[in-house]
């Protein structure tokens, strides 16, 4: 499935990195842990990082209800939200041609509280599935207090595109006979062995849904 370019989303720079498949914007809102929330409050430009999470075709956020972000969101401003993932620099022989391969991924919307029971929960679960599957069944569920105080919010994903970069460096014709190493150097996250709380009990070992993060970012 693809999302139409909207006037906001069409790639007027290097329009051929642009893709409008789900399936590429999917992968990309899925595999990135931090987006950036741009929007407008008292007419001053705010962008915050935060966390996000997918469901089908909407993308979630969340967070203390009395976040001046979050309120303003509610009420109603118009939200851009951006993710980026690097996956590499990209030295050239020329220094106007050094780059990075990347996949990013924009997305413009009108958010919209979530007080629907059911599907709080479903996002809540959806934010621990993200940063770790099946973590949601080895810790306390929030308790009726917590959810109060924490708020909910849906952006549909129906205006939004992704730009990638890939492939080597594009060096000027002429340069390519110079003395200089050029190539890609591959760059990803990987987690390190866990480090356990000082205040752990003592025999708790990290269970298989933690060591099975271990094994995926290697």
């Amino acid at each position: 499935m693809s999302t139409a370019p909207s006037a906001r989303t069409r790639l007027s720079r290097k329009p051929a990195r642009g893709a409008h498949d789900r399936e590429t914007i999917d992968a990309i809102l899925d595999e990135a842990l931090v987006a950036h929330l741009g929007l407008a409050i008292d007419g001053l430009p705010y962008v915050v990082p935060t966390l996000h999470a997918r469901v089908g075709d909407t993308l979630y956020f969340h967070g203390s209800a009395g976040s001046r972000t979050l309120r303003a969101l509610a009420s109603g401003a118009p939200a851009c939200i951006t993710v980026t993932l690097i996956d590499g620099l990209v030295l050239a022989r020329s220094a106007v041609h050094h780059s990075v391969n990347y996949r990013s991924v924009i997305v413009f919307g009108q958010a919209s509280p979530v007080d629907t029971p059911d599907e709080r929960q479903a996002a809540l679960q959806a934010f621990m599935d993200r940063l770790l599957p099946g973590r949601w069944d080895e810790v306390r569920a929030p308790t009726n207090k917590e959810l109060l105080v924490t708020s909910v919010l849906s952006i549909p994903l129906t205006e939004t595109s992704a730009k990638v970069r890939s492939g080597p460096p594009l060096d000027d014709e002429d340069d390519y006979s110079l003395n200089v190493w050029a190539g890609i150097v591959p760059l990803a996250l990987h987690a390190s062995p866990p480090i356990p709380d000082t205040r752990l009990q003592k025999g708790i070992q990290p269970s298989p849904v933690v060591e099975g993060l271990l094994s995926r970012h290697a």
